[in-house]
């Protein structure tokens, strides 16, 4: 049965023909057709449907009316409906290229990247070798899947046929470690696209020579993701020289202006033994030219009775599949002053964001121990070292294991193993 809607538009088109028909100028089926997208377009979607329906039982079968019945789907969120269109398109007429075209859209919208990806290819091979769209609709695809090498393959072919280099450029570092955003400074600051929540736990053990009791840490961190940032609370524990201690954190990052964000944290020891009774931080992140990042931060750790101070400045550079970071901090007293330098590089092995190797240098005096829980510092000269390997077996688990050296003049050295267990959901 006719729907109501849909009959009376066909009769109200009916109506429009035979008074033009009066008049001697009959409306064209391209008249008729243009006023059905011009609906479409300007938002009018129940009356451009209706259109639609009217024009395909004048034409059934037109490959443009369902090409364009099915784009409107699309954007109303139909998508079997979309579906059912568009493919009758490709396989009534697969040589037109629109039609894939708003088919791969079509996929990419409902989260169905890899047959985008197949419809977009289907584009590539029908329009000439000048247009960039399709590369870049089809490296956008194979982005949401996460096959990086593959989407920078399609971003720098776009780019070499004439794209926009700024649009390239923002394309690239999209997909540069460490993934889609560059505040993934661990694993589960940034998470891929559909996991909304993460959580780790960690933990690091530390004998000594000359021999002392051992250091045992552990972290545990519950992070929300949202569009522009991620939020976590953590718990934090330690047990050193025979005294334990616990803390609590949140721990923020948050998107600030263009390829810019921030770290913004709080921790509470309510022992304030061996963690700082109050600690605050606050870093700032900012991309520039191809591949740098520049940082500047200031911590301060409230001990019982004193607070120190730190103040970083860091510079990081993406580079393929590597990364490398170096950061200095400054610690003043009112003695004396400190200083001390880290080196972090790592090389992303399977090119993702995900999966790595991390290798790390420190030199001068640190108020940061091997697991990155604060301590006070002690402005003695030490140096250490340390390797990680971090796997993601599946985008939902993944895990890091370590080990360290730290050596302190007229002092201990300390040898560490850790790790840590990820997962998302």
């Amino acid at each position: 049965m006719m729907r109501p809607l849909v009959l009376l538009v066909h009769v109200a088109l009916l109506a429009s023909a035979g008074s033009a028909l009066a008049q001697g100028a009959v409306e064209s089926f391209d008249q008729q057709f243009q006023a059905a997208r011009t609906l479409a377009t300007s938002g009018q979607r129940a009356a451009a449907l209706a259109a639609y329906d009217a024009l395909l039982l004048r034409s059934p079968g037109n490959a443009d009316v369902l090409l364009g019945r099915g784009r409107l789907y699309a954007w109303m969120g139909k998508w079997p409906e979309a579906e059912a269109d568009l493919t009758a398109v490709t396989t009534s007429s697969p040589t037109y290229a629109d039609a894939w075209s708003a088919l791969g859209d079509m996929y990419l919208w409902s989260d169905r990247a890899t047959q985008a990806a197949k419809a977009y290819g289907q584009w590539l091979a029908l329009v000439p070798a000048s247009d960039p769209a399709p590369l870049i609709a089809r490296g956008r695809a194979f982005r949401a899947t996460r096959d990086y090498p593959a989407a920078r393959a399609d971003f720098e072919a776009a780019g070499a046929r004439g794209a926009d280099a700024g649009q390239i450029d923002e394309y690239l570092l999209s997909i540069s470690p460490p993934g889609l955003n560059p505040r993934a400074l661990a694993p589960d600051v940034v998470g891929p696209a559909g996991f909304p929540w993460s959580a780790s736990l960690g933990a690091d053990w530390t004998a000594f020579s000359p021999s002392r009791p051992d250091w045992f840490e552990y972290s545990l961190s519950v992070r929300r993701h949202f569009a522009r940032g991620s939020l976590a609370f953590e718990a934090l524990g330690a047990r050193r020289f025979r005294l334990d201690d616990h803390a609590w954190a949140l721990d923020g990052y948050v998107d600030l202006w263009r390829r810019a964000y921030a770290n913004v944290r709080y921790q509470r020891g309510p022992r304030a033994e061996l963690f700082p009774g109050n600690a605050w931080r606050a870093e700032v992140f900012q991309g520039a030219g191809r591949g740098w990042e520049l940082s500047a931060s200031y911590d301060r750790l409230a001990f019982s009775g004193a607070a120190t101070n730190l103040y970083g400045v860091g510079v990081g550079k993406y580079f393929g599949n590597w990364y490398a970071r170096w950061r200095h901090l400054y610690i003043p007293a009112s003695a004396s002053s400190s200083n001390s330098d880290r080196l972090v590089v790592r090389y992303y092995y399977a090119g993702d964001a995900d999966n790595y190797a991390e290798f790390t240098a420190g030199f001068g005096s640190s108020n940061v121990s091997s697991s990155g829980l604060p301590v006070a510092a002690s402005g003695t000269r030490s140096w250490s070292t340390s390797a990680a390997f971090v796997k993601f077996t599946n985008p939902r688990l993944g895990f890091k294991i370590g080990a360290g050296y730290d050596h302190e003049d007229r002092g201990y050295n300390g040898r560490s193993l850790f790790g840590t267990l990820y997962t998302r959901w």
